[in-house]
């Protein structure tokens, strides 16, 4: 299992979620949408559905061309174009939370989970085995974090470098999540 590449080739993205690449990046808006084009992804629309791995080979010339630091920066806007459960109102609700909205945001098929692990009374982990790429789980986690931590908290998400990893070929990555 590697970014990039959905588990199964009918699985769908909705409209919303899908608008996080242009909101995501920014100052390059032309360039997002440019992109969403060149892989059939025009103007997408929340309530529609798009190709899974349509969007995927989206963050794939964004890595290549932009880089990784825009994903981080599209994942961080999951949140606001997702649609989440309403009864967050913790960090370790949110981060359990993750796994429930990505299902709601895709259909049609395997898609992969994130699966969230308390460690300690601030901390936890995050295996996220999906297609998508590890800046973007991670700009996705933080994000969570950051919208419902208490106001004096400062929350800190690092990849795991210790387990195995997609971008290496490994079937999923860990994050390391405390507060």
């Amino acid at each position: 299992m590697t970014q990039f590449i959905a588990f199964a080739p009918n699985v769908e993205v909705n409209g919303q979620t899908v608008l996080s690449v242009v909101d995501g990046m920014g100052v390059m808006k032309v360039l997002a949408i440019q992109i969403l084009d060149r892989h059939g992804l025009s103007d997408p629309q929340p309530g529609l559905w798009y190709s899974q791995q349509a969007w995927l080979d989206t963050f794939r010339e964004i890595a290549d061309q932009v880089g990784p630091n825009t994903l981080y920066q599209i994942g961080v806007r999951i949140p606001e174009n997702a649609a989440f459960p309403p009864e967050i109102d913790s960090i370790e609700k949110a981060l359990a939370s993750i796994d429930v909205a990505y299902h709601m945001n895709h259909r049609d098929g395997e898609i992969g989970h994130y699966h969230f692990t308390k460690t300690g009374d601030r901390s936890a982990k995050m295996i996220c085995p999906n297609p998508y790429p590890c800046e973007f789980d991670r700009g996705i986690i933080t994000a969570m974090c950051k919208k419902f931590k208490p106001t004096e908290v400062v929350v800190y998400v690092t990849h795991d470098d210790s387990q195995p990893c997609r971008k290496k070929g490994g079937e999923s990555c860990t994050y390391k999540v405390s507060w």
